[in-house]
C-alpha cells in the first residue's frame, strides 16, 4: 500500500514564530490566494490583541478566523490550573517573553512552496522596531479583524503588554 502522501504529493509545515502577526499586513495574506493549500489550521497572535487566542481554520477557498480564547499569560496566575499535567504543559511551551503565545499553523496541500509562503508570513509578523513602537505606545495598529467577544465571559483579561 503506497501513503496518500506519497501518491498524490501531499506535504505538510508547521508554521512556529513567538512574535505577533501585524494585523493589517496578516489580514492581508488571509484574504490573498495561497497556491497548492488545500487545508490549513492553527493558532495566531495579532499585536493589537495580546490577550486573545487567534483561531484558524481553512479549507479549500473557505478561510475562518475567530476567536479561540485567552492566551495564559493573560489570564491571573491565581485562575491558572494546579494540575501538575498543565503545569509541565506550561513549562514546555512557555517563553521569558511573550508567554504561552505564539503562531502555530499547519498548512497542508500539494505542490506548495514552503519557502515562499513562510517567507509571506513572516512578512506579517511584528519587526523590532515596531514592537518597542508599541510597547512605548507611540504605536496604534489599525485592526481589520472583526470584534472578539467570549460567550459567558465575566471579564476580559488584562491586555496591558505584549510580555508574559
Amino acid at each position: 500500500h503506497r501513503p496518500e502522501t506519497d501518491q498524490f504529493g501531499i506535504h505538510s509545515f508547521v508554521y512556529r514564530q513567538r512574535r505577533p502577526f501585524h494585523p493589517e499586513r496578516f489580514h492581508a495574506f488571509l484574504n490573498s490566494d495561497w497556491p497548492g493549500v488545500v487545508r490549513a489550521k492553527g493558532r495566531f497572535w495579532l499585536a493589537s490583541r495580546p490577550a486573545w487566542v487567534g483561531q484558524l481554520s481553512q479549507a479549500g477557498a473557505l478561510v475562518r478566523h475567530e476567536a479561540g480564547g485567552f492566551w495564559w499569560a493573560s489570564v491571573p496566575k491565581d485562575r491558572w490550573p494546579a494540575d501538575e499535567a498543565w503545569q509541565r504543559w506550561r513549562e514546555s511551551v512557555w517563553d521569558p517573553v511573550f508567554g504561552d503565545r505564539r503562531q502555530e499553523l499547519v498548512f497542508i496541500g500539494i505542490g506548495v512552496d514552503e519557502t515562499v509562503l513562510r517567507a509571506r508570513l513572516d512578512a506579517c509578523l511584528i519587526q523590532a522596531p515596531e514592537a518597542r513602537a508599541l510597547r512605548d505606545r507611540r504605536l496604534q495598529l489599525v485592526d481589520p479583524f472583526p470584534v472578539w467577544r467570549m460567550e459567558g465571559a465575566k471579564e476580559e483579561p488584562r491586555t496591558d503588554a505584549m510580555t508574559g
